[in-house]
């Protein structure tokens, strides 16, 4: 895990930077939270039972809820910061009550724009990318 420092400005910003990693909330209380907020109460969210029966391996977390929870992790990193554009692929689904990590990389960094370009991924416990995206962020 790199340093906690937080990133203020563009100067604050080296390429390789690694962003601090964050276990984020997946729990079921904090799923449901997250659906009844957004009308995303699906049994495929919510109930682990049906979403097994339906061929998942549990619950899975919204992918809007994973995307949410890379930007997260960008704020958390350089709170002022404002992301311009995340891409988001969803590799394989983020089970309800598991421990993933979030981690993030700058990948480039223009100093005209003053903008940094971020590897993100969302992983299981085993270290399996679930979820990646990149993001364009204004410093």
């Amino acid at each position: 895990m790199s340093d906690q420092k937080v990133v203020l400005g563009y100067g604050d910003v080296s390429f390789g930077d690694e962003l601090p990693e964050v276990i984020p909330d997946v729990s079921m209380p904090m799923v449901r939270r997250f659906g009844e907020t957004t009308g995303m109460t699906y049994w495929r969210f919510t109930d682990h039972e049906k979403a097994r029966e339906a061929g998942l391996p549990g619950a899975i977390v919204p992918g809007i809820m994973s995307q949410g929870i890379l930007v997260s992790l960008i704020h958390r990193w350089a709170p002022e910061a404002s992301v311009l554009k995340i891409d988001t692929i969803f590799r394989a689904p983020v089970v309800v009550d598991s421990r993933p990590t979030c981690r993030g990389v700058v990948t480039d960094m223009d100093d005209e724009k003053r903008t940094v370009e971020l590897d993100l991924t969302l992983s299981n416990e085993e270290g399996e990318t679930r979820v990646l995206g990149t993001a364009l962020v204004s410093l």
